[in-house]
C-alpha cells in the first residue's frame, strides 16, 4: 500500500476512535442521571473533566511532541485508553469513574489531535488539498460520532434506569483502540519537516506562547472558541433533550445524537470537494447563517407536542424528531475550515505550536458551552438553553470576517 495513503489511514482511523469516545460524552450524561441518580447540572461537568485536559495538555504536547516523535506519542495515548477502557466494565460503580475516564481520554485526545493536525502538513502539498483532507479526516470523525452513538443505544436498558450493563460497551471500545493502534504501528510517518533541530522543547513551548499574541491567532481562538461551544451545546444535550423535552425513549434519544452527527458527517465530506470551489470564508458564513434559520424554525415545533397513545419509535415521531438533526449539515464544514485556512496560512514548523492552541481554543470552548447549556436546560427547560445558541451564532458571523482579513494580511 502507498506510504502517504497508509498514513491518511491511520489518522482517519484514530481520529474515528476518539470520536466515539469523546462523544459518547452525551449518552454517558444521560446514562449518569438514570443509572447513579446524578442531577444535570452535575453531569454536565464531564465534558469539563473531558476537555480541560485536553486545553492544558494541548500546550505541553504540543511543545516536546515533535522531540518525543509524533508517532510513539501516538501510541502511548492510545494504549492508556485501551487500558482503561478494559477495567471500566469491571470496576465503574460510582460517577466519579467516569471523571476518571474522561480526564484519561481528554489527555490522549490532546496528543492525537495535535498529532494529527501536525501531520496532515506533511502529508499535503497545498492550502486546497490541506482544506480537503482536514474536512476529509473530520468528516470520518463525525461518523466515529455516528457509529458510537447507534452502538451506545444497542447497550442502552430502556425498561431498566438503574442496570449497569451499559458499560460492556466499553469492552469493545478497548479492543476497537487496540486495533487503531495496530494500524498506525505499521503506518510509517516522515517527521523531520515538523521540527526545527536547533531548538529545544523550552523553545517550542515559548514559541507556542509566542503565537498566542498575534492577532491572527487571537482572532482564530475567538472564533474556534465560539464554533465549538455552539457545537458542543448541540452534541452533548442532544440525547437530553430528546428524552426530556420530545419525550423520545432513552435509546432513541440516543440515537438522535447518532443522527445529528451523521448529518455532521455528510456536512464535512461534502465541503471537502465543495471548498475546492468556493472561497472558504462565504462558504462558513453561509453555513453559520443556516445553522441560526434552522434552530428559529425547528425549536418553535417543539412546543405542544400532541400525546401519543403508544410508545414513539422512528416510525410514529413527530415531525421536528426528524427535523432536528438538519442543522448538523450546515454547522459541520465551519471548523475544519478555519483550521485548515490558519494552518496552511503558517510554516510547517510552527504547525504543531498551533494545532496545541487549536486544541485548547475548542476545549474551553466546548467546556463552556456544555456547562452554561446544562445549568440553562436546568433551569430554564431544553428548547430555552437551544435558543440560547443564537448569541454565539450571531457573533461567530462577526468574527469570520475579522479571521479572513487577518488571514490576509499574514500571507501578503
Amino acid at each position: 500500500m502507498n506510504s502517504k495513503l497508509l498514513v491518511r489511514l491511520s489518522l482517519i482511523f484514530n481520529y474515528m476512535v476518539f470520536a466515539v469516545l469523546l462523544n459518547s460524552v452525551g449518552a454517558v450524561i444521560l446514562q449518569v442521571q438514570r443509572t447513579f441518580d446524578v442531577s444535570k447540572a452535575e453531569a454536565s461537568v464531564l465534558e469539563g473533566f473531558k476537555d480541560l485536559p485536553i486545553a492544558i495538555f494541548s500546550f505541553i504536547v504540543a511543545s516536546f511532541l515533535p522531540k518525543v516523535g509524533i508517532r510513539k506519542g501516538m501510541l502511548i495515548a492510545l494504549f492508556a485508553v485501551a487500558g482503561l477502557c478494559f477495567l471500566m466494565p469491571v470496576v465503574a460503580d460510582e460517577f466519579w469513574y467516569f471523571k476518571m475516564l474522561f480526564t484519561v481520554v481528554g489527555i490522549s485526545f490532546a496528543v492525537i489531535k495535535v498529532s494529527v493536525f501536525a501531520t496532515i502538513g506533511l502529508v499535503t502539498e497545498n492550502t486546497k488539498e490541506h482544506s480537503s483532507l482536514m474536512s476529509t479526516i473530520e468528516g470520518f470523525f463525525m461518523v466515529g460520532v455516528l457509529l458510537g452513538n447507534v452502538f451506545f443505544s444497542l447497550f442502552v436498558n430502556d425498561a431498566d434506569p438503574s442496570s449497569r450493563t451499559w458499560l460492556n460497551i466499553y469492552w469493545y471500545l478497548g479492543a476497537m483502540t487496540l486495533l487503531a493502534a495496530g494500524l498506525l504501528f505499521f503506518a510509517q510517518i516522515n517527521e523531520s519537516e515538523s521540527k526545527r533541530e536547533d531548538t529545544n522543547a523550552k523553545e517550542e513551548f515559548l514559541d507556542m506562547l509566542r503565537l498566542v499574541i498575534k492577532p491572527l491567532v487571537l482572532v482564530f481562538a475567538a472564533s474556534a472558541f465560539l464554533f465549538v461551544l455552539i457545537e458542543q451545546s448541540f452534541m452533548t444535550w442532544t440525547p437530553t433533550f430528546y428524552q426530556d423535552v420530545l419525550q423520545v425513549p432513552a435509546s432513541m434519544g440516543i440515537q438522535a445524537g447518532a443522527v445529528l452527527a451523521g448529518a455532521l458527517a455528510i456536512g464535512r465530506l461534502l465541503a471537502g470537494f465543495v471548498l475546492r470551489r468556493i472561497h472558504w470564508l462565504t462558504f462558513t458564513l453561509v453555513c453559520t447563517v443556516l445553522v441560526g434559520v434552522c434552530v428559529l424554525l425547528t425549536l418553535p415545533l417543539t412546543a405542544n407536542q400532541p400525546e401519543l397513545t403508544e410508545a414513539i419509535t422512528w416510525f410514529n415521531a413527530p415531525f421536528v424528531v426528524y427535523l432536528f438533526p438538519i442543522l448538523g449539515v450546515f454547522l459541520a464544514p465551519i471548523y475544519p475550515t478555519i483550521n485548515s485556512v490558519v494552518l496552511s496560512a503558517l510554516p510547517r514548523y510552527m504547525q504543531s505550536s498551533m494545532s496545541g492552541l487549536i486544541v485548547v481554543f475548542s476545549a474551553l470552548g466546548g467546556t463552556t458551552g456544555s456547562i452554561v447549556t446544562g445549568h440553562i436546560f436546568e433551569a430554564y427547560g431544553g428548547t430555552n438553553a437551544f435558543y440560547f445558541s443564537l448569541i454565539p451564532i450571531l457573533a461567530l458571523c462577526l468574527v469570520l470576517i475579522l479571521l479572513n482579513r487577518q488571514v490576509k494580511m499574514q500571507v501578503a
